[in-house]
């Protein structure tokens, strides 16, 4: 288990030509980094899940802004769960993110950042920034488009 009690960073990233981007969440402090590959979808729940929760809590003051990934980025492993919980004495949010593995497999290995409202915050804006920056949808079926179109199950 990989776990960042008061991380310098916590982030999420993209690397590669939209279409073709391979996302990754991003834990930093005292020179040890994490990196854990995911899918678009899940940095998107992520997002929106932690939005969410922060708008029941009272606003963080002051909000960092949010981190690049540390290159060069490596995947220790690829996310298949991820659980969001709020600790009301620390008032810190934890995010444990849980490898995917088989499920004849012993269990996978955990990455768990404890974080706070501004860390999360900043995380929810980078991420919004992130999502953004890919391949538009189609205004007829909502797929992403490539440069060159798609081909539109609705239009045809």
């Amino acid at each position: 288990m990989s776990e960042y009690l008061d991380p310098a960073a916590f982030t999420a990233g993209a690397i590669g030509p939209p279409g073709q981007r391979v996302f990754y969440l991003q834990a930093c402090d005292n020179g040890s980094i994490s990196s854990v590959r995911l899918e678009k979808q899940q940095v998107s729940a992520l997002a929106e899940y932690l939005a969410g929760m922060l708008h029941d809590l009272p606003a963080p003051s002051g909000v960092p802004a949010a981190p690049e990934l540390e290159e060069p980025v490596e995947a220790d492993w690829i996310v298949g769960n991820i659980g969001v919980a709020y600790d009301n004495d620390l008032d810190r949010i934890i995010i444990v993110a849980e490898e995917l593995v088989a499920e004849d497999e012993p269990d996978g290995d955990t990455l768990r950042v404890i974080l706070s409202r501004s860390q999360v915050r900043a995380f929810i804006e980078r991420a919004g920034e992130l999502l953004a920056g890919g391949r538009p949808p189609c205004r007829v079926c909502g797929a992403p488009m490539d440069p060159e179109g798609h081909a539109c199950p609705r239009a045809n």
